[in-house]
């Protein structure tokens, strides 16, 4: 499969990055592949059995996704007998998904960075947003969340929420207001759906904007604690240091020199 940069596993399977050439072949063996290839757009399915051949050089994630995890989150979708789960081969990406492709390829790429947990939520984050976007209007509602963590629509509505705008000044009273609950109910729920609490949750989203932000070289720091609703950068400073481990200039300077080192060495000058 290619030149293999970084392999990840854990309960959720195998997350691997490669660079691929023309011809190279993925695989999907027991279980279904996700991949995520950085010069198309679009993400590809594969279910058990199939294949894919690389029409030209790309660098992909691909998530050979574990049929327990996936049973776990979903169990309507992917069912014990389920051996085509996924009903195209190719989808085109969204921009929620792309900037969760691009945040996953820059944290496995640092993984001395990476905790499991923030792995595992950007995981089950890319899972939802494919159940979402792909799924949702495909099977009929009722079956797509039967049995789900994610069935409580207040839950799902209140996710869609954070998303929107990550940015550490919510008020969860606020919002558990807006999708209709109690704030101690709300906490409760969401604990049992995502597995995190709305606060944890909301963290690991401005952690995810700002290393999407800060690998692709947008914006200065200040800006970056801004926009995530910090009002002085000192303290999104101390945010990221306790989430990462290493402070935004230098995992800005990580992923900048990680930039360089994949960037095609230019070619040398013919001369006449």
């Amino acid at each position: 499969m290619g030149s293999t940069l970084r392999l990840s596993e854990g309960r959720f399977g195998r997350l691997v990055l490669a660079e691929l050439t023309a011809g190279d072949r993925l695989e999907a063996q027991a279980d279904p592949v996700i991949v995520l290839q950085s010069r198309y757009d679009g993400v590809l399915f594969l279910n058990p059995g199939e294949s894919h051949v690389s029409p030209g050089p790309t660098r992909v994630l691909a998530l050979h996704a574990g049929r327990e995890w996936l049973r776990s989150c979903f169990p309507a979708v992917f069912e014990t007998d389920e051996r085509h789960p996924f009903m195209q081969a190719a989808e085109a990406i969204t921009p929620r998904i792309r900037q969760l492709a691009d945040a996953l390829a820059v944290e496995v790429q640092n993984d001395r960075f990476l905790s499991p947990e923030r792995l595992e939520f950007m995981l089950q984050e890319l899972l939802l947003s494919i159940v979402e976007t792909y799924f949702a209007g495909r099977r009929a509602q009722s079956r797509l969340w039967r049995g789900s963590r994610f069935e409580d629509t207040r839950i799902r509505r209140a996710i869609a929420l954070l998303r929107a705008r990550p940015n550490k000044e919510l008020n969860m009273d606020e919002l558990a207001s807006q999708v209709g609950l109690s704030r101690s109910r709300f906490y409760d729920l969401f604990q049992i759906c995502t597995g995190f609490s709305p606060r944890v949750y909301l963290d690991m989203l401005c952690i995810e904007t700002a290393i999407s932000r800060l690998s692709s070289g947008r914006g200065k720091i200040g800006e970056v604690a801004a926009e995530l609703g910090f009002s002085a950068q000192s303290n999104f400073t101390r945010f990221f240091l306790n989430q990462v481990g290493v402070p935004p200039s230098e995992y800005r300077r990580a992923t900048s020199a990680q930039r360089e080192q994949a960037a095609p060495a230019p070619k040398p000058e013919q001369r006449e």
